[in-house]
């Protein structure tokens, strides 16, 4: 996860959602599948605002992290909200929640693109595929907190190997890539990065106590 990704994480927890809703037939759905039953049925604006706000910047992430480029990311995202817009009226909160259908539209759409770009598909048994995002505030915590345990370890070593750690988990460049970058030898690259990540997962430990 970059620090752009933990930025948006951040921003989405003061997204405040007023409950608004006093259907009884409603209250085993939640405050998303309502707000999207009401796209569909009314095509309410205000609904699909506040369903883009909360979902935009989270499927953004979820592209990122499943191998897309940021401007495709964002390409995605956009076509993505776009469809649930269209296609709202055809939600059933019955067959699945909102942001396990609005978050399939995403991966479909990632499909496509690839198709059309005639580039390989993506591996569709990759858990990455089955791990639909749930919008849990703790679990979001929970990620703020290790990212920062890892921020302060990085600052613990080495400048250079920091570098090669960031270049290859957050910017996830290849190591040939990194080595052609920094004029270094591939086996030199691949050394480093080992000895900064054993070196880091030993800071990890001694945070955990």
């Amino acid at each position: 996860m970059n620090l752009r990704v933990v930025a948006e994480l951040i921003s989405s927890l003061d997204i405040s959602m007023g409950s608004g809703f006093s259907n009884d037939n409603q209250n085993n759905l939640s405050e998303w599948d309502r707000l999207l039953l009401r796209v569909g049925s009314d095509r309410d604006r205000f609904a699909f605002k506040k369903l883009y706000e909360h979902f935009a910047p989270r499927l953004k992430s979820f592209l990122l992290r499943i191998g897309s480029d940021m401007s495709a990311a964002e390409e995605i995202c956009q076509e993505s909200m776009i469809m649930v817009w269209r296609r709202a009226e055809t939600f059933n909160p019955d067959s699945a929640g909102a942001s396990t259908w609005i978050f399939t539209i995403a991966r479909n759409k990632r499909i496509d693109k690839l198709r059309k770009d005639n580039r390989p598909l993506p591996d569709l048994n990759d858990p990455s595929f089955f791990q639909i995002p749930v919008d849990k505030s703790d679990d979001i915590l929970q990620r703020l907190e290790e990212e920062k345990k890892i921020t302060n370890a990085l600052k613990n070593l080495p400048p250079e190997q920091a570098k090669l750690i960031l270049s290859a988990y957050y910017e996830e460049k290849s190591h040939r890539k990194i080595a052609d970058e920094t004029n270094l030898p591939l086996g030199t690259v691949k050394s480093r990065i080992r000895l900064a990540i054993n070196r880091l997962r030993s800071q990890l430990e001694e945070l955990e106590g």
